[in-house]
């Protein structure tokens, strides 16, 4: 009789608990499928978006090469606009797709902890079941039983709820371990969003100022291509007399560079600060700089590194950082010098410097990690094409000053920009991967 109700307790009540799945399990592997082909869909989106804007780069990089002209300068614009709008819808879509992760996410979660639970509460049917049992010997079980063969399958049916009780357990550890895997993914994922979020904010700024620039430009030029030439020949003398005065300046400044301060040259301490690199000046007497000595002062070598990308590109931080400055000269009329920049400040003993953003996304005093998005670019400033320019100095050699420190009377008022001796120049190839 004892041997009959065992039975029947494990076939009618510890083995429906092992196996059974809630109605509410059913409904969130349904939805997380649903989730799941969004998924999938927003990913075939976001594949032809990027087809739209690689074509949109091929286009504008045409058009850069082309001379420069008020209807080269109005294509280009309208071509940065075009672009700029297919990174706003990418990054729409991918402010969805990340919704879409995090509730499934959430819901994996929900079903995970359910797991949890259910096969809790069997092990504990289990251990209540087994437990009642172990109250009496062998011998007792024994002599309970009429025939030898019903003892025996009492206790092999013993042997068998252990297993699957050994089983569960293994299980349950399996679901806390996933358990924890998937709350630090959706922690990452709702990182991922805010990011994604700050970044939508930053492009649709950048559309902004393309539409203000090419307002500003019509209106200065009256549509005309010789005003247009006129602009630019102005524009050009007055960077020239401003890198004048800065040369002078940092000509006398006085910094002895200590080369146990900064990495070995050659270390490549930085990652790029763009995704796509195309480098379109290097750091020092390039033919550029020789042929345009009075752009920079009278010194015929370039002071840093530039890369060619179209307006509205994310700047990524090479390195772990603190945001010393940012600047903009273009908030002074006629003061043409780096535009928006930012200045980095790192613990091995440099600094590096963003020039001629089109959005600056950081501010002084805030720590960057790797990677992280600090600012677009564009083409404020002296600028004859979208790009980023990029320094490297020696930290103890840099500082940030007012123009009107420099010289008293300048085109620049109480606009800054960094300065520094020479010897705090450092040639950015020499800590960047291979190129």
């Amino acid at each position: 009789m004892r041997f009959r109700l065992f039975v029947a307790f494990i076939i009618g009540v510890l083995l429906p608990q092992l196996v059974f799945v809630a109605p509410g399990a059913v409904f969130a592997n349904s939805e997380i499928d649903r989730l799941r082909n969004e998924i999938d869909s927003r990913s075939n989106r976001l594949a032809e978006i990027e087809k739209e804007i690689a074509q949109f780069e091929s286009q504008l990089q045409e058009v850069g090469a082309e001379k420069k002209t008020l209807q080269s300068a109005i294509n280009q614009l309208e071509l940065e606009r075009k672009k700029v709008n297919a990174e706003i819808s990418k990054t729409e879509n991918l402010i969805t797709s990340t919704d879409l992760e995090i509730n499934k996410l959430i819901l994996e979660i929900t079903r995970t902890e359910q797991d949890i639970e259910s096969t809790e509460d069997a092990i504990a049917s289990i251990i209540r079941s087994e437990y009642k049992d172990s109250e009496q010997s062998l011998i007792e079980l024994l002599l309970q039983h009429e025939h030898l063969s019903e003892f025996w399958d009492t206790f092999e049916a013993h042997e068998s709820v252990r297993d699957i009780m050994a089983s569960k357990v293994a299980d349950l550890d399996t679901a806390k371990a996933l358990l924890v895997e998937k709350r630090a993914q959706n922690e990452d994922k709702r990182d991922e969003l805010s990011s994604l979020k700050n970044q939508y904010t930053d492009q649709n700024t950048v559309l902004v100022n393309n539409k203000q620039e090419q307002s500003k430009l019509l209106e200065v030029t009256k549509n005309e291509e010789k005003n247009y030439q006129q602009l630019l020949a102005s524009k050009k003398e007055a960077k020239e007399q401003i890198e004048k005065e800065m040369r002078d300046f940092e000509s006398k400044l006085q910094f002895i560079l200590d080369p146990n301060s900064i990495p070995t040259a050659g270390t490549r301490v930085f990652d790029w600060p763009l995704t796509n690199i195309i480098i379109t000046q290097y750091f020092g007497g390039t033919e550029f700089a020789a042929r345009n000595a009075s752009v920079y002062g009278g010194r015929a070598y370039h002071p840093g590194v530039d890369f060619g990308t179209p307006r509205g590109t994310p700047i990524h931080a090479p390195l772990t950082g603190v945001v010393r400055a940012t600047g903009n000269t273009d908030a002074v009329p006629g003061c043409y010098s780096w535009g928006k920049w930012t200045l980095i400040d790192h613990a091995n003993g440099l600094s590096t410097l963003y020039a001629h953003q089109d959005v600056i996304s950081v501010v002084p005093g805030q720590k960057v990690t790797t990677g992280e998005v600090i600012g677009y670019s564009g083409n404020t400033g002296y600028s004859t094409g979208p790009h980023l320019h990029f320094t490297v100095y020696a930290k103890d050699g840099v500082n940030v000053r007012k123009f009107n420190e420099i010289k008293t009377v300048t085109s620049c008022g109480a606009a800054t920009t960094p300065v520094a001796a020479t010897d705090a120049y450092l040639d950015p190839m020499l800590y960047l991967p291979p190129y």
